[in-house]
């Protein structure tokens, strides 16, 4: 009901945000949830709110759902949004969290992590007022503290290679040739890497943090210990 999407290779049809998807039920059930992917819905197979929309209905509006009171629906429509960004950096940070086990970095990790749960917890208008673009930023920078630590110590201590210059944050590797490679420890951050080919690649303890894996093959590919790497990239790949 509350998000938009478009007419593409991921939805069959445009959905404005407040208007009710077609395959929307009475009962708030999908009504064809076992077949989303064969009928075009793959965005709905590869969509997470990362416990976001619990928090939204259970919490920040006391469970009162939109179909009960139908005047909060457009403040719970602006909320949800700004609330799954701030559920996706509490993933992160906790994953963080185990990484640093100790010193300023980590204490850095743990006072940002109470700062966005502090966050999710206000109320509604609260929640519309947190500086979504400054949030993200100081988060942001920390992960790459952490990211950038732990993948250096992995280097010192396993002898790992410095990836390749092409393997970089941010960069163009779409239907990129890299069966096989080593991308150990590879800052992979914002990478394109739809349909890349990555079978048997071993990214292990790469930083995978909003790296778009769409279409990308993962067959038989390695990533145990692979940063900040989401359900939702896996899910957009082929695994």
């Amino acid at each position: 009901m509350a998000l938009p999407f478009a007419r593409s290779a991921d939805f069959p049809v445009d959905k404005a945000g407040g208007e009710p998807c077609r395959n929307l039920l009475a009962d708030h059930r999908c009504g064809i949830h076992d077949r989303l992917a064969s009928e075009g819905w793959r965005g709905c197979v590869t969509f997470d709110c990362f416990g976001a929309g619990q928090q939204v209905s259970q919490v920040t509006f006391g469970g009162v759902s939109w179909r009960e009171a139908p005047g909060t629906a457009p403040t719970m429509y602006a909320v949800l949004p700004v609330m799954r960004q701030l559920h996706e950096m509490l993933v992160h940070l906790h994953d963080a969290l185990v990484l640093e086990t100790e010193g300023p970095l980590r204490d850095g990790v743990t006072a940002a992590l109470a700062e966005v749960d502090a966050a999710t917890a206000g109320s509604p208008e609260q929640v519309l007022a947190v500086d979504l673009v400054a949030l993200r930023s100081r988060v942001g920078e920390l992960l790459r503290d952490v990211s950038a630590r732990e993948r250096a110590r992995r280097r010192r201590r396993d002898g790992i290679p410095v990836p390749p210059r092409r393997v970089r944050a941010g960069a163009d590797l779409v239907a990129a040739d890299l069966q096989g490679r080593d991308l150990r420890t590879a800052d992979l951050r914002g990478a394109l890497l739809i349909a890349a080919d990555l079978r048997d690649a071993d990214l292990r303890w790469a930083d995978l943090l909003g790296a778009d894996l769409r279409d990308a093959d993962l067959r038989g590919a390695r990533l145990e210990g692979a940063l900040f790497l989401t359900r939702p990239q896996l899910a957009a790949a082929r695994t």
